[in-house]
């Protein structure tokens, strides 16, 4: 299956969704699951400690699950969410909310606590971008530069979510801060960015995780 693009990305889940009445809550569930199982195959039994930083889309919620799985199988883990929680995606908050429900560790990082993230990252064996997914273009400003930047400065090996958060799609360029990371757990497909030169610096090892998704609706988008 060829790599696909942003557009690709969210016809596959619209067609997912719309066509096959698949919610995308279960979609989360799967991609975060998912995730964790190959975070579990690439650093156990070594590493047993995990920090989450999510943003306030459905990535963040991808971490979320992500975060409840590795916890309820004996590692440490921590959520630092890097948004307000007003501005969660429904999925994302409903994963919150089960997350908080387990009386996990959620520790909220924006604005001024930004700036002592990456101290409080190096304190885990892993850190798991979870900010933003597929969809983001252009440069990253703002808190979210400065979020990344906090990620790469903490000196832990970084698992991304999707993509690393900063790194284009479809060109597999960043225009400002990206992360960087050792592995990239990627959904369904992998991205057409990635296959451009020197975005392997960004991505690290690429592993493509099954999330419910037929071959077909996939094959039917990416003709």
């Amino acid at each position: 299956m060829r790599p696909l693009s942003r557009e690709e990305v969210r016809r596959v889940d619209a067609c997912a969704i719309q066509t096959l009445g698949v919610s995308g809550l279960v979609l989360m569930e799967n991609a975060g699951r998912a995730c964790a199982d190959e975070i579990e195959r690439f650093f156990a039994p070594e590493s047993r400690s995990l920090a989450v930083v999510a943003g306030a889309g459905n990535n963040g919620g991808d971490g979320f699950v992500i975060a409840r799985h590795l916890a309820l199988r004996g590692w440490k883990v921590v959520t630092f969410l890097v948004a307000g929680e007003d501005k969660l995606s429904e999925d994302a908050a409903a994963n919150f909310r089960i997350l908080r429900g387990l009386a996990h560790e959620i520790r909220p990082c924006t604005g001024p606590a930004l700036d002592a993230l990456a101290g409080r990252l190096a304190e885990f064996d892993v850190v798991v971008d979870a900010v933003g997914g597929t969809g983001i273009r252009g440069s990253l400003r703002g808190d979210l530069a400065r979020c990344v930047e906090q990620v790469n400065s903490a000196g832990r090996p970084v698992v991304a979510v999707d993509i690393p958060t900063g790194l284009d799609c479809d060109t597999g360029q960043a225009d400002g801060p990206a992360v960087r990371a050792v592995l990239t757990i990627t959904m369904v497909a992998s991205k057409k960015g990635f296959d451009a030169p020197g975005a392997d610096r960004y991505t690290g090892e690429v592993r493509v995780v099954d999330i419910g998704v037929p071959a077909e609706i996939v094959l039917g988008v990416a003709r």
